[in-house]
Order: structure tokens, then C-alpha cells, then sequence
């Protein structure tokens, strides 16, 4: 039996302070990181693949058992910047939009801002792999991560969705949360959880080692991602679940 604890996370830029701290830390030789896109994660943790995931949270409720085990997370409080509904037209003339399926999260949270907050009604389309590239006209779609910050300078409209999330509802809200479906030692979990604080200290290092010449990390790490996830934070994951769990 592997006595390493398992962790699963995505490769996106928005978890590097953290896997940088844990990756620095000394629960680096207890623990083996399994990168992921977030939709498989969920897969991975049910199926007893990993112990842990840094899971999107929508698929909170798809997994028996599931608890937060952590303070830290991906989080925001605005304008998140890297999810968001991208097109050439305004809002008011969208009729199509991409789903990106890499993140279930992302894709509720852009038909509960279309439906509820925008009043759209939009025909909902599966990514294909170069949706991006599909994006024109009346035809918009969701994209996640660093592609996302990748695009900022090709469209003309940006629907930043932590940003809409804040409109309708005064809330913040939580993308992704460390979660387990079994018990973990309370030790490690203490160490664990003062590993990603620490990655937070040191984010000029995290920064140089992922050069990204499209958007200004500090700026990411600061002033979008919040990764402390207080009460504020928690309340907004209340809403978002109660909402996704009614239908709406």
C-alpha cells in the first residue's frame, strides 16, 4: 500500500501558490501532486484515485461523504478575471454560448448568471477542443484558467462571472475548495493547511517560476484570486449549492 497521501489539483497559474507551498513544506515527502483539468478531479476522489482534490465546487454534492478540510482555496470577491463569458457582441445580442466542460463550476455558474441575473435565454453548446477559435457573431462561450487570460485582449466583450456572482447576489464566491471523502489525519491536515499558507508568502518566487507575458501575476495573485476562504466566502459556496441543488 502506497503510505503517500494523494492530492489532486489543476495546472492552472491560480494554484500555484499553493502547490508551491506544499511542494516546500515538510508534508512534501508524505504527499504525491496528481494534476488534473477540475471535471476529472471529482471522478478521481470517488473512485479513490486521490485522497484529496482541490475540487471545483459543484461536485461537492455528487461525492458521499465530501468535507472543506481546509482555510485555503480559490476564491473572489469581483472580478476574477480568469472565468468568464467571452464574445465579440454585447450581452443583450448573444444567442449561443460554449460551455467549457473542463470545469463543471464555472459552467452552472455561467447558466445561473444567464438565466437569473442576465435573463438570457441562450442555446447552451458542448465545447469542442478549438471552441475558442469558434468564438464569433452571436455566438459566445465560457472560458476557464489561463486560456482565459490568454484571450483578454481578443474580444470585445468580457462577462467576468465572480463579477456577476457579486451583482446578483452581494456574495463572494468559492471556485474550488480542498475536499476529502474520507478521514485524513488531524496532524496532517494542520500541516497542510499551514503548507498553503505559507505558498502565499512567497509569491515573487511562485511568479518567477511561471513567467506569463499575457496578464500580471501579482496583480492575479492580490487583487483577483482570493485564496483565504473566510465566512464571506463560505456564505457565497451556501448560496451557490443551494441554488445549483434547486434547479435554478
Amino acid at each position: 500500500m502506497d503510505p503517500k497521501i494523494k492530492i489532486g489539483a489543476v495546472s492552472y497559474l491560480n494554484t500555484k501558490p499553493l502547490l508551491f507551498g506544499i511542494e516546500h513544506s515538510d508534508i512534501s515527502n508524505e504527499t504525491e501532486i496528481i494534476l488534473d483539468y477540475p471535471a476529472r478531479l471529482a471522478k478521481k476522489l470517488m473512485e479513490g484515485e486521490i485522497d484529496m482534490a482541490l475540487l471545483p465546487v459543484a461536485a461537492i454534492p455528487s461525492i458521499h461523504s465530501a468535507h472543506i478540510v481546509s482555510d485555503y482555496g480559490i476564491a473572489a470577491d469581483g472580478h476574477v478575471v480568469s472565468v468568464a463569458i467571452f464574445s465579440q457582441v454585447p450581452m443583450e445580442q448573444i444567442e449561443t454560448v460554449y460551455l467549457d466542460y473542463q470545469s463543471r463550476t464555472s459552467v452552472r455558474l455561467a447558466q445561473l448568471l444567464l438565466e437569473n441575473h442576465w435573463k438570457k435565454k441562450v442555446v447552451y453548446k458542448p465545447a469542442p477542443e478549438d471552441f475558442i477559435e469558434q468564438i464569433s457573431g452571436t455566438t459566445a462561450g465560457v472560458i476557464i484558467g489561463d486560456r482565459a487570460l490568454e484571450q483578454l485582449t481578443n474580444f470585445e466583450y468580457i462577462y467576468d462571472l465572480s463579477a456577476g456572482w457579486k451583482e446578483y447576489t452581494g456574495l463572494d464566491f468559492i471556485f474550488a475548495a480542498w475536499v476529502t471523502n474520507k478521514p485524513l489525519p488531524s496532524d496532517f491536515i494542520a500541516r497542510f493547511n499551514e503548507a498553503n499558507a505559507d505558498g502565499l508568502l512567497h509569491l515573487e518566487a511562485v511568479i518567477a517560476a511561471n513567467p506569463f507575458p499575457c496578464y500580471d501575476l501579482h496583480t492575479y495573485y492580490t487583487d483577483n484570486i482570493k485564496f483565504f476562504l473566510d465566512e464571506q466566502k463560505k456564505k457565497g459556496l451556501e448560496k451557490f449549492l443551494e441554488m445549483i441543488g434547486d434547479g435554478r
